[in-house]
């Protein structure tokens, strides 16, 4: 079964709550949060929050609603290098790099600003890099059931950047191939040459 994509609206109130806990945290930390320059730090983390994981209450069928047309053409469409910024579940640490999205329409094409639209909704909740990449694929798959889609991240990871094994320049790379990026190399190896390498 297809998980839904429309999402648990959040109230506003829940602002109140998230400032109160980031106050409490602040103190077990051992740092003092009435002092000058913390006193709006918790309402500013809790905004913070709020917007690097609105992916949360953000709605996939509203946005391809009206953006997916009737169309002939059958090559590969790529829109790459769009940047991500995300926030692993693990660590609620950021990873952010870049995206690169494809895929081979079959009679059906969707607007191109709303690729990136896509990876933003799914990239701004607490996230896998690997459970994203699929889920942007999917999406899409299901959106439009084009031929094939791809779907490569290439990303810094703040958790193992800054602590833990202290990696400051590893990337990680992960790769969703559906339908012709998965069953034909001759798709698979245009759609890896057209994004090149991460400093190509």
């Amino acid at each position: 079964m297809k998980k839904s994509t429309k999402l648990i609206r959040s109230p506003s109130s829940d602002l109140a709550k998230i400032e109160k806990h980031v106050h409490e945290l602040i103190a077990l930390l051992g740092e003092n949060p009435s002092r000058e320059g913390l006193v709006r730090t918790p309402a500013r983390v809790a905004a913070s929050l709020k917007f690097l994981t609105h992916g949360y209450r953000q709605d996939i069928q509203s946005i391809l609603k009206n953006a997916v047309f009737n169309e002939p053409y059958d090559e590969m469409v790529v829109v790459k290098d769009i940047q991500i910024f995300s926030l692993c579940e693990h660590h609620m640490l950021p990873f952010y790099g870049r995206a690169h999205v494809a895929y081979i329409p079959n009679g059906k094409i969707v607007g191109l600003s709303k690729i990136p639209r896509i990876v933003e909704v799914f990239a701004r909740r607490l996230q896998v890099q690997e459970r994203l990449t699929s889920e942007i694929a999917n999406c899409l798959m299901t959106a439009l059931k084009p031929r094939g889609v791809g779907v490569v991240i290439e990303a810094l990871h703040l958790c193992m950047a800054m602590r833990g094994v202290q990696q400051k320049t590893a990337f990680t790379t992960t790769s969703a191939m559906l339908g012709s990026f998965r069953n034909m190399d001759r798709v698979r190896a245009e759609f890896l040459s057209l994004i090149g390498g991460r400093n190509g």
